[in-house]
């Protein structure tokens, strides 16, 4: 099993420590036929996103980082055009465009980790089982996040 990071959460749920280590970074590639495409895209914290729609893999909140291999940068290309103004443009295509997941923010690793903790408390009071330590392993279809509270009450996920 890889571990892919680590998050100390103190019991009051704040974020002491978090160290990613290796994070693969999954790209998709689409290729539009004609005009207009079928994702709806928008400006979000100077990154162009998937606001509506999904196609082979790509999804909502997923990132554009080339059009036709050139690389994006904020809004736009590498060579200086407007990634609007090119996806806009029907003479432009046929159009292959690169998606990626957006890495975590830091603001976000400490929101999460805001989240949990309460999370994990209820699940611990909820429990049919009496003294039950809570949330230890939460499974999906991407991530494996194992749990284990210390004596002193801080967590590692």
């Amino acid at each position: 099993m890889v571990i892919y990071g680590v998050y100390i959460v103190s019991k009051s749920g704040g974020l002491i420590f978090n160290n990613d280590h290796y994070v693969p970074k999954v790209e998709t590639e689409c290729i539009f036929n004609e005009h207009p495409i079928d994702l709806k895209l928008v400006v979000e914290n100077k990154k162009v996103v998937v606001a509506f729609g999904h196609r082979d893999g790509v999804a909502i909140g997923h990132v554009l980082c080339a059009i036709n291999g050139i690389p994006v940068t904020n809004c736009q290309l590498d060579d200086g055009r407007d990634v609007f103004e090119v996806i806009e443009s029907p003479s432009n295509y046929p159009l292959t465009l690169k998606f990626t997941r957006p890495r975590v923010t830091t603001n976000e690793k400490i929101f999460l980790a805001s989240m949990f903790y309460p999370l994990f408390a209820l699940a611990s009071q909820l429990s049919p089982e009496s003294k039950s330590s809570g949330i230890e392993v939460l499974e999906a279809d991407t991530f494996k996040l194992q749990c284990f509270q210390t004596l002193t009450g801080n967590l590692f996920e």
